[in-house]
């Protein structure tokens, strides 16, 4: 016969189970939530214990978040970027035939919109030129809407007609240079290039339907 603590023991774990179940749950309906890994910790009675936020010793990781929880996290969380930029993005979709959801898209998760926006590689302006691209996008002010849209665009659509309009190709070499997407023959295995790709192709198709 099982003793009263064991009963109790017994009890409290299905309880937490339970509640385990519940937050799983809540965390695939709702990806948005991105709360990120969730720890395990047993105490001496034998009772589980959960949490995201680990702040004592003896947590061990028990539930790893996937990566794409957190694309999605920002996807749905979407908010479209200003449309006084909207003109020239036009202007240069008409003048490279590249879709205007697209190099906003791009802008979007370049810069966020920021015209003064420069990165610690050096990358400035709104589609985050490279200072040893401007001389052939046409470029002797970055910081200027107009020169830097026109000119990620033009650069945008050469890496869109050498990779035969393999969008993802396309951005992985946007971000990480061509040369890496050649010698891998692939999306490069840099985590910033991935996510990079997949929120370009997220935050397009939002702009795409919008």
């Amino acid at each position: 016969m099982k003793s009263a603590r064991g009963k109790n023991r017994t009890v409290k774990n299905q309880r937490l189970w339970t509640i385990f179940f519940l937050f799983v749950c809540l965390c695939l309906i709702w990806p948005c939530t991105a709360l990120g890994d969730i720890y395990r910790y047993i105490d001496a009675d034998g009772v589980w214990h959960f949490t995201n936020t680990p702040t004592a010793k003896g947590y061990t990781l028990f539930l790893k978040e996937k990566k794409t929880n957190r694309i999605q996290a920002r996807t749905r969380s979407f908010k479209a970027g200003p449309d006084i930029y909207d003109n020239i993005i036009l202007k240069a979709a008409g003048a490279f035939g590249v879709d205007q959801a697209l190099i906003k898209a791009v802008i979007h998760a370049e810069s966020s919109f920021d015209p003064n926006a420069v990165s610690s590689k050096g990358a400035r302006g709104l589609m985050q030129i490279m200072p040893e691209n401007d001389a052939s996008l046409n470029i002797s002010n970055p910081f200027d809407p107009s020169q830097n849209i026109m000119g990620g665009t033009r650069y945008l659509k050469r890496m869109l007609i050498r990779y035969n309009e393999k969008l993802a190709l396309a951005l992985a070499a946007y971000n990480a240079g061509p040369s890496a997407v050649d010698k891998y023959k692939k999306i490069p295995p840099y985590e910033e290039t991935q996510t990079y790709v997949q929120r370009v192709i997220s935050l397009y198709s939002r702009y795409k339907s919008s």
